[in-house]
């Protein structure tokens, strides 16, 4: 009876998935055949359904998988010593991923998808909130450590956060030549700003 080596199934499935996020992200996800999955992946249509049922399927792996890795990037930042420090890389680099073209038309996708979709919509949902409570988490760390104003709520903050980052989608999906860096700069420092301790007013 042959094994499977999980390391290798792991990777194998890792590898379709990118594939078929640059085909859904090019032609959507009503455009993209599994056809058009197995030849980006250079695989046969039998292992393509070995890995996944359906393109519907191949379409989710997209969303849990990247919903899994910022859980894990989130769960490593709120372990640092400096949690305001890691509040901010965390938020900017999140900017950076999904100001990226392909990641805009994958959202967009998404989007679409989740109209029609009720269990996806469902997923999606749970993402957004996934990623609000690991924020807030960040947040409330930061709040203990005195690294930003005490009377901010760290939940409200978060969703304030996840909001930021839909804008930034929607900047880079209405504007193609996007300055990226200056954008990730200056929502840095709308992020400093927005957090710093307020000086008590003087007394007197």
């Amino acid at each position: 009876m042959r094994t499977v080596d999980p390391a290798k199934h792991a990777a194998k499935r890792h590898a379709i998935v990118d594939a078929a996020a640059g085909c859904f992200a090019e032609k959507g996800f009503e455009r993209t055949t599994t056809a058009d999955i197995c030849r980006a992946a250079g695989i046969s249509s039998g292992s393509l359904f070995h890995y996944f049922p359906s393109k519907r399927a191949v379409f989710t792996a997209i969303f849990t998988d990247d919903a899994a890795e910022t859980a894990d990037r989130l769960e490593t930042a709120a372990k640092t010593d400096d949690p305001l420090a890691a509040l901010l890389d965390v938020v900017t680099d999140l900017a950076g991923q999904v100001a990226h073209p392909a990641v805009v038309r994958l959202v967009l996708e998404a989007a679409a998808q989740a109209a029609r979709d009720d269990e996806f919509a469902e997923l999606i949902q749970r993402n957004d909130r996934a990623m609000r409570d690991g924020l807030a988490v960040l947040v409330a760390r930061a709040d203990a450590a005195g690294q930003i104003d005490p009377g901010v709520a760290p939940r409200a903050v978060a969703g304030w956060l996840v909001g930021l980052l839909d804008a930034m989608i929607s900047r880079a999906s209405l504007d193609p030549d996007l300055d990226l860096a200056g954008e990730l700069a200056i929502l840095r420092t709308i992020l400093i700003r927005f957090l710093r301790p307020v000086s008590p007013p003087d007394g007197g």
